[in-house]
């Protein structure tokens, strides 16, 4: 049977995967947490985060006024939206039930 033009059905690379696993299990090998104890995997893992910080593209003064005054104006203006339809509701709710 052929497969068609562009199928992800690929049943020979699904067999081997999970043969290729118990091999690596069996060998012990497991990377750098296979060869540290509790400590030494924190300590990779506060490396990682302070490597990923470090990539970070920090916001400059201007840019951080210029977002906090938007999310500012945002929340107000959604505030004064909402405070609208609760007043709104509240006299629709005093008119229907007295």
């Amino acid at each position: 049977m052929t497969d068609a033009v562009g199928s992800i059905d690929m049943p020979d690379a699904q067999d081997e995967a999970p043969e290729a696993k118990k091999k690596a299990r069996k060998s012990g090998k497991g990377g750098k947490r296979g060869k540290k104890g509790p400590f030494g995997r924190l300590a990779l893992f506060y490396r990682q985060v302070i490597a990923e910080l470090r990539k970070v593209v920090w916001p400059t003064r201007g840019e951080l006024t210029t977002y906090t005054s938007v999310v500012i104006v945002f929340v107000a203006i959604m505030i004064g939206l909402v405070m609208v339809v609760d007043y709104g509701f509240n006299h629709l709710v005093k008119y229907v039930f007295g």
